[in-house]
Parts: structure tokens; C-alpha cells; sequence
């Protein structure tokens, strides 16, 4: 077998099948590590309710960066905006996806559509800012309203609607809503 020049090998369409083989398999593993990642706060919380309350916790935080920015800080607004869509994007994947259902065939049906609609104003609120200009004044005003919303939705969902559901799904149907949970989770990471 003839050696080829390392500035062939590209060129070579063995070479160029090899290079692109090889760049999806690096990609796919590096997508794969970050879903880990972002996945891995909420999973290492142990049961379900524990890591959405994690979650939660992680959406006000992203919250409390973007209220200590300035009007003149609209990169930095942008780029926090952009990381708390993609937080409560996963998040809400998680909950619409197998915590609302679950809690509908345990006959909390009002109460999960509920949430489901109060999900409808998180993404219209995400649209909004996004609308608007985050160096006017009206951006933080709409933010502070956002903020206040999602901290009752957080509070029945942890206080009342989460522990009511973790009682009626027992031991063996915690552990399976927790799996599923983590599931969800990593696929939408």
C-alpha cells in the first residue's frame, strides 16, 4: 500500500468520508457530554420533585443575574435571556411531558391544565422580551412582572401539587415518574 501525503488525504474521498465520519462521532460524543451535564443538576437531586425544585431554583437564579444588569449591559440581558429560555424550555418539557400527565391519572386533571395554560404565559412572556429592546425601561419592567408570575406558579406547584402527586404515586411510582423525569430531561437538554 502506497503512503499518501497528509495534504492528499483530505482530498481523497476515503480521506474526506474518514474526516467527516470521525467529526460526527466527536460531535455526537461532545453533544451527548453536555446533555449530561445540564441533565446531571436535576438527576443528582434524587427524586423527581427534588430536581424540578432544583430546576426552579436555577431558572430564579438566571432571573437574578439579568435584575442586577443595567440598561446599558444588552448583550449580557440578551445572552441571560437566552440561557433562562432555554432552562425553562427543558424544564417545561420535563413537567408537560410526564409530571402533568401523571398528575391528570391521579386526578389532579383541573390542576395540570392549570399549569399547562400557565406554561402558555412563561412562553409568551419569553417572546415578549425578546420583542423588545432590553436597554428600554418597559424590558425590566416586563422581566420583574414575569419573575413574579412564575414565583406563584412555583410555589403551587412545590407546596401543594408536587407533594399531593408524590403521595398518590407511592414508592414504586415515584421511582418510575423520577426515571421517566430524567429521561425527558436528557432528551431535551
Amino acid at each position: 500500500m502506497t503512503s499518501r501525503p497528509q495534504s492528499q488525504l483530505l482530498t481523497h474521498p476515503a480521506g474526506l468520508i474518514g474526516a467527516a465520519a470521525a467529526g460526527f462521532i466527536v460531535g455526537l460524543a461532545a453533544n451527548f457530554g453536555r446533555k449530561a451535564i445540564v441533565q446531571g443538576v436535576s438527576a443528582a437531586q434524587g427524586e423527581w420533585d427534588a430536581g424540578l425544585k432544583a430546576e426552579h431554583r436555577m431558572a430564579l437564579g438566571i432571573f437574578d443575574l439579568i435584575e442586577k444588569t443595567g440598561a446599558r449591559d444588552v448583550k449580557k440581558r440578551k445572552i441571560l435571556l437566552v440561557q433562562l429560555k432555554h432552562a425553562l424550555s427543558k424544564h417545561a418539557f420535563e413537567e408537560e411531558n410526564v409530571i402533568y400527565p401523571a398528575m391528570r391519572d391521579h386526578g389532579q386533571v383541573e390542576e395540570a391544565d392549570k399549569l399547562v395554560h400557565d406554561h402558555g404565559y412563561v412562553k409568551q412572556y419569553l417572546f415578549d422580551l425578546s420583542e423588545l429592546d432590553p436597554a428600554d425601561p418597559t424590558w425590566i419592567a416586563k422581566l420583574r412582572e414575569f419573575r413574579s408570575e412564575l414565583e406563584a406558579h412555583i410555589r403551587e406547584e412545590e407546596e401543594e401539587l408536587f407533594p399531593a402527586l408524590r403521595d398518590a404515586l407511592g414508592e414504586e411510582g415515584n421511582a418510575h415518574v423520577t426515571s421517566v423525569v430524567n429521561k425527558a430531561g436528557f432528551a431535551a437538554a
